[in-house]
């Protein structure tokens, strides 16, 4: 595929120098990351859901390219956000990285002190360590000594990604903190929790972007001038004491940071389980991550992209079977979506997850709406919820 050639073109041993600069605009090898071939046996596998190694799959595209046989897909299922992945300036970094340092990591993670920011195998480990070093703090305080008034109690979001939710019960396990779940989004429903709550140490924990739902909550996106929270709002950014962010979607690498204070930091080091207990990044991986990062920055019109639009969309179909004959009929025209299914959402909730990135076009978008309204009334899908059509036609790239 000639995206994906023009991004080998751009390996170390074969990249100009002026790759190695930030760029205004798509490039060829952006492509790579919404756009994959495939060879037509294993396109039939995928459609009947025959499953296949990673082998079986390369030993028939090397067969059927020579004979020219390849399926093109666009790929609308992918957490590649930013369309960073394929970018020549990450994947030098990641080799560069590899030949200065080797790939394993070969040990847990040790302190640095340039950064207050820990590194995390994901993103998931990241929570993790962050909620069940929270549940700690009451026994800190206490000197060891822990009463039932010194619990904290931590008030969770009904909808909160399986990471937060693990975390909290690995607290709770531990005996340091009590879980209350309050009905997703519902405000009123926490504040009657918190009311009755007589636990002194409270902490509220919720997502902003609900992954499988694509829903956004309101109270998050009015707070400050540019949407970025409580924080900007009331101009104390300087005094957020964590962040905490995963580096395997828009930044297009691998890996999840917590990004806090000395303190914190120090906290989650020796409380958080996830972290202690994981082997470090390896450093082409943090390498990648770096570089993925300051281009994000320096190349604005990737943002511009998704900025204000959420990336995630979900139409929610009903049953698995359903689910996965949209995602089938879809993949006939030429669209690779996931069906999600359980155990990832309740029974009867299963649902098409599509995802936008900045590598996506205008007739990218356009050619998939037109692809879901003729899979809907063909194959006779009732969609029971979805905002699909006003976000993903008002999707554009400048």
């Amino acid at each position: 595929m000639a995206a994906r050639a023009a991004r080998r073109s751009t390996s170390a041993e074969n990249s100009p120098s002026n790759l190695n600069r930030f760029f205004d605009g798509p490039n060829k090898w952006d492509r790579a990351s919404v756009e994959v071939e495939i060879s037509e046996s294993t396109f039939r596998k995928w459609l009947h859901d025959v499953p296949s190694s990673d082998d079986d799959v390369r030993a028939d595209d090397k067969a059927e390219a020579i004979d020219g046989k390849l399926r093109k897909l666009i790929v609308f299922s992918g957490n590649d956000y930013l369309g960073l992945s394929s970018h020549p300036m990450v994947s030098n970094a990641a080799i560069k990285a590899a030949q200065e340092h080797g790939m394993g990591p070969r040990g847990s993670a040790l302190i640095f002190n340039q950064i207050d920011c820990l590194l995390c195998p994901t993103g998931f480990s990241a929570n993790m360590a962050f909620m069940t070093a929270v549940g700690n703090v009451g026994l800190l305080v206490a000197g060891g000594k822990l009463s039932k008034d010194d619990r904290v109690a931590i008030f969770s979001d009904a909808l909160n990604h399986a990471s937060i939710i693990d975390g909290i019960r690995l607290a709770e396990r531990q005996g340091n903190a009590v879980a209350f779940v309050y009905r997703h989004a519902d405000m009123c429903h926490l504040d009657a929790l918190l009311s009755s709550c007589p636990m002194k140490k409270r902490v509220v924990v919720t997502d902003s972007l609900f992954s499988m739902d694509g829903f956004l909550l309101m109270q998050h996106l009015f707070c400050g001038k540019s949407g970025g929270g409580a924080a900007e709002m009331f101009n104390c950014e300087a005094d957020v004491d964590i962040c905490i962010g995963t580096l395997g979607k828009a930044a297009g690498c691998h890996g999840g940071f917590i990004a806090c204070s000395k303190k914190w930091k120090l906290l989650i080091q020796s409380r958080g389980r996830s972290f202690i207990f994981s082997t470090s990044l390896p450093v082409p991986v943090a390498a990648a991550a770096h570089a993925a990062v300051n281009v994000a920055k320096n190349e604005a019109w990737r943002r511009s992209a998704i900025w204000t639009r959420i990336h995630i969309i979900s139409l929610i179909v009903g049953s698995e079977n359903k689910a996965l004959q949209a995602s089938r009929h879809l993949l006939k025209l030429g669209f690779h979506i996931t069906a999600i299914r359980l155990p990832t959402v309740p029974a009867l909730s299963c649902r098409l997850r599509v995802t936008l990135s900045a590598a996506h076009t205008k007739d990218n978008s356009r050619k998939l709406t037109n692809a879901l309204s003729q899979c809907v009334d063909s194959q006779k899908i009732q969609v029971f919820s979805s905002n699909f059509y006003s976000k993903l036609l008002a999707f554009s790239i400048p």
